[in-house]
């Protein structure tokens, strides 16, 4: 068993994000009789799948959903068409990122040929 900054530690988020999954329903905790947190080993790999479907714009709600499907492999189709919705919303935030760096790049290098070759060197 782990304790609260254990846990942190492994996954890379706060103790207070912790808490936060606990009180969401994202995360369990055995309590001890002084009431410290202990959580199972596996809680590691849990948070830090929570903080990728985070990333991936997911809320708790939607999380607290899909977790069950992680440790099962059992979804429903509701599930799968919004996990579908949201991976093609990252596909278009990706694809317009993209463009965006292909857009800097080009006045990149349209700017170059306009600096000052001793400005360029320093």
């Amino acid at each position: 068993m782990l304790r609260i900054g254990e846990v942190a530690a492994r996954a890379g988020v706060s103790v207070r994000a912790l808490r936060y999954y606990e009180e969401q329903g994202l995360l369990e905790a055995e309590r001890t009789p002084s009431g410290q947190r202990r959580y199972a080993e596996s809680a590691v790999g849990r948070v830090r799948f929570i903080q990728q479907m985070y990333a991936a714009g997911l809320g708790s709600a939607d999380v607290l959903e899909v977790l069950p499907c992680v440790h099962t492999g059992v979804a429903t189709p509701e599930m799968l068409a919004r996990l579908a919705e949201q991976r093609d919303g990252i596909d278009r935030q990706i694809a317009e990122l993209t463009a965006a760096r292909e857009r800097l790049a080009e006045i990149i290098r349209i700017g170059e040929q306009y600096v000052p070759e001793a400005a360029a060197a320093s």
